[in-house]
C-alpha cells in the first residue's frame, strides 16, 4: 500500500519537476537535496501565490533550493522557518527581491505609487508609436516655421530651438521622447523659457499650437524642483487637498484633454495630476483628491464647489494657468474665476506664477491680465484673433430647407476627391443637441458613418480613440473645444 501523500508533498513534487536539484523518492514522498541527507525536515511551506510557478520564475526556485534549516533554529526545523526569510524580501526587504515597498529601498510616498502607476503610453513601444502617429498625423510642423511671433516686456528670455536646450529633468525629457515631440512649436519655443525663468506670461495663440505642453512642462519641472528641496506637504488621505498647481479650463472636454496630456508628461516623475469637472459624479473626484494631488485641472464651476466644501485649498498654489481664458469669459465664468483667484486663499500675484493663454486679446482679457499677472511678458503667436493660414475658408448661403441636400453634395464630392485608401474626416457643427442627434441618424441612414457629441452623451463617447473608424463627427457649438485633429 502506497504512503499517504500530503499537500506539502504535492507542492514539493510540483517544484521537483522544475528544479533538477531536488529528487523524489520512489514512494512519492519528498527526498532531500542530496542522497546522503537524512529526512530530518519536512517540506518547506509554499505560499499560495508562489505555487505552480513556471520554470522561468526565479522566486519558487530559490524557495526550494535553499539550504536545509538547522534543527537548532528557534522554530525547530519547522516548514514555516525557511520560507519566511525567502518570502519577506518580495515586499521590499533589503536582502533581495524588489527594492522599495513597505521598508527601505527607494523610499515611500510617491515612489511607491510609481510602481503601480498606469502607463499612459501603453504597454510597449509599438503602442507608443501608434499613439504618436495618431496624434501627429495631418500636422504640418514645417509650416510653423513661418508663423510670426512677437514678445514684449522687460528682460525677455531668449527662445530655444530644441527641447535639448531646456533643463526640464531626465524623467520629463524621457516622456517628451515618448510623445515623439521632435522640436518645439513657436509658442513652446518662447513660452517655456519664459515660464522656467519664473516670469508671468500672457500668451495669445491659436488652438492646436501646442499650448498645453507650453504650460505643463514648466509646471511639472517646477514641482519636481520643489519636491527635491524637501517641500512640506499635508499627509495624503487628508480631507482637504493642497495642490501646488492649478489649471483652469472652460469645459469638461478640454479639462479631460489637458489631464490626459499632463498624465503623459508627468509619468514616472512623482507628480500626480487630478481632474475635476462638472456634469459627472463628484464622489469619485473627491476620492482621487484624497489620494493626493500636485496638479489640479478643473473647470471654474466644479472648483468653486470643491472650495466651498473645504475639500480643496489653494494656499499652496505656486503655479496658475488659465487656458482659453477668452472662452471662459464668453461662457460667463468671470465671476467664478475672480472668486477663485482673488477671494479664496490663493497666494497673490508675485508670490505665485501665472500663465494666461487666450486666442484673442479683447479688453476683458486685458483687464484680467492686469489684475492677475505681475510684471508679465506678452507673447503673440501668429495673427491674434485670426484663423490659421493652413485652412481655406469659404462661405456659402443656403436656405434652411436645402441644407441637408447641400451637405450631401459636399460629402459625396469629398468622398470622390479623397485620397485612395485614406478616410477623410469631417466636422459638421450644429446649434442644438437635438439637431446633432437628428443629423447623426440621417447621415447614418444615407450611408455615412457618423456620431454626435454634446453634453448629454455618455462620457465614454468623449474618450479619445473610440470613434477612429468614423468619418463624420457632429458636435454642438458648445462642445467644439474638445474637437481637435
Amino acid at each position: 500500500m502506497s504512503a499517504r501523500t500530503s499537500w506539502a508533498d504535492l507542492a514539493a513534487n510540483s517544484a521537483a519537476e522544475d528544479t533538477p536539484a531536488v529528487s523524489s523518492a520512489n514512494n512519492g514522498s519528498l527526498g532531500a537535496a542530496s542522497a546522503s541527507a537524512a529526512p530530518a525536515a519536512r517540506a518547506a511551506y509554499v505560499p499560495p501565490h508562489l505555487r505552480n510557478r513556471p520554470a522561468s520564475s526565479a522566486a519558487p526556485t530559490s524557495a526550494y533550493t535553499a539550504p536545509a534549516v538547522s534543527t537548532n533554529d528557534r522554530c525547530g526545523g519547522s516548514r514555516w522557518s525557511a520560507p519566511r526569510n525567502d518570502y519577506r524580501p518580495t515586499y521590499g526587504g533589503s536582502s533581495g527581491g524588489r527594492v522599495g515597498g513597505w521598508s527601505g529601498g527607494r523610499g515611500s510616498g510617491w515612489d511607491r505609487s510609481r510602481d503601480r502607476e498606469v502607463n499612459p503610453f501603453g504597454d510597449d513601444d509599438n503602442t507608443e508609436q501608434e499613439f504618436s502617429e495618431q496624434q501627429n498625423s495631418g500636422i504640418n510642423f514645417d509650416a510653423y516655421e513661418d508663423i510670426p511671433v512677437e514678445t514684449s516686456g522687460k528682460n525677455v528670455p531668449p527662445p530655444v530651438n530644441s527641447f535639448a536646450e531646456i533643463d526640464l529633468g531626465e524623467a520629463l525629457n524621457l516622456n517628451i521622447h515618448r510623445c515623439k515631440y521632435v522640436k518645439p512649436t513657436p509658442v513652446q519655443r518662447h513660452a517655456i523659457p519664459i515660464s522656467l525663468a519664473g516670469r508671468d506670461l500672457m500668451a495669445c495663440a491659436q488652438t492646436g499650437s501646442g499650448k498645453t505642453a507650453a504650460f505643463c512642462f514648466p509646471i511639472i519641472s517646477g514641482i519636481r524642483k520643489m519636491q527635491a528641496q524637501g517641500l512640506q506637504r499635508p499627509l495624503r488621505g487628508a480631507r482637504t487637498a493642497y495642490p501646488l498647481a492649478l489649471i483652469l479650463s472652460p469645459t469638461r472636454e478640454l479639462s479631460m484633454q489637458i489631464h490626459e496630456e499632463a498624465r503623459k508628461f508627468s509619468y514616472q516623475t512623482g507628480v500626480r495630476v487630478v481632474v475635476a469637472y462638472g456634469g459627472a459624479p463628484i464622489n469619485q473626484q473627491l476620492r482621487e483628491l484624497e489620494k493626493g494631488v500636485d496638479i489640479l485641472v478643473a473647470t471654474p464651476g466644479r472648483l468653486v464647489d470643491l472650495l466651498e466644501r473645504a475639500r480643496v485649498s489653494l494656499q499652496m498654489v505656486k503655479f496658475l494657468a488659465l487656458d482659453e481664458a477668452d472662452r471662459m469669459l464668453d461662457m460667463g465664468f468671470e465671476p467664478q474665476i475672480r472668486k477663485i483667484v482673488e477671494q479664496m486663499d490663493m497666494p497673490p500675484p508675485g508670490v505665485r506664477q501665472t500663465m494666461l493663454f487666450s486666442a484673442t486679446f479683447p479688453k476683458e482679457i486685458q483687464r484680467l491680465a492686469s489684475d492677475f499677472l505681475s510684471n508679465y511678458i506678452f507673447l503673440a503667436v501668429g495673427r491674434v484673433g485670426s484663423s490659421t493660414d493652413l485652412i481655406v475658408q469659404r462661405v456659402e448661403f443656403v436656405y434652411e430647407s436645402d441644407k441637408r441636400s447641400h451637405l450631401m453634395d459636399l460629402l459625396h464630392a469629398q468622398r470622390a476627391n479623397g485620397v485612395q485608401g485614406k478616410q477623410a474626416l469631417t466636422l459638421v457643427f450644429v446649434e442644438t443637441k437635438r439637431g446633432a442627434d437628428s443629423l447623426e441618424h440621417w447621415l447614418y441612414l444615407n450611408g455615412f458613418p457618423a456620431t454626435s457629441i454634446h453634453g448629454d452623451r455618455s462620457q465614454q463617447v468623449f474618450t479619445p480613440g473610440v470613434h477612429l473608424n468614423l468619418c463624420i463627427l457632429v458636435p454642438t457649438r458648445q462642445s467644439h473645444g474638445f474637437v481637435k485633429f
